[in-house]
């Protein structure tokens, strides 16, 4: 797979624009991502701490990132598990890995940290690779 290929997929879902994440690699199972926290991501008034929303959704892109390097097709999220460990308050980055990379799903450890490179937040994710009938989550057969 070509990390152009995918960073520049990855950089223009609708949904990774409106949030403001900037995909910076993603190759070879590993992904690495960023967000410049403002006030819209705040789930506090008058500062900014990230919503936890934002930031499972920074770890759960850059890990479906990580897969699609793999997979270069739709792999849907089937879970995602997350530990907050301190609250992002700056600019939030996430490296993704896939630690297996099975039939029909991928399984994906991500580190989310702060500006400062603290903890902010550790996932794992699971993703779908394989199986179904042709028919994709983005696509009806291939259209």
């Amino acid at each position: 797979m070509d990390d152009f290929e995918a960073v520049e997929l990855f950089s223009q879902l609708p949904f990774v624009e409106r949030l403001g994440i900037e995909m910076e690699s993603a190759g070879d199972g590993r992904a690495v991502g960023t967000l410049e926290l403002e006030e819209g991501h705040s789930s506090v008034p008058w500062t900014t701490v990230a919503h936890g929303g934002v930031t499972y959704s920074l770890a759960d892109t850059v890990g479906g990132a990580a897969v699609y390097s793999l997979h270069p097709k739709p792999t849907p999220t089937v879970d995602m598990r997350i530990d907050y460990l301190s609250p992002g308050t700056d600019r939030l980055r996430a490296e993704a890995e896939v630690v297996r990379d099975g039939g029909s799903v991928a399984v994906v450890s991500v580190d989310v940290t702060d500006g400062e490179g603290g903890a902010v937040a550790d996932a794992r994710g699971v993703y779908k690779t394989g199986g179904g009938d042709g028919e994709t989550t983005w696509t009806d057969g291939g259209e």
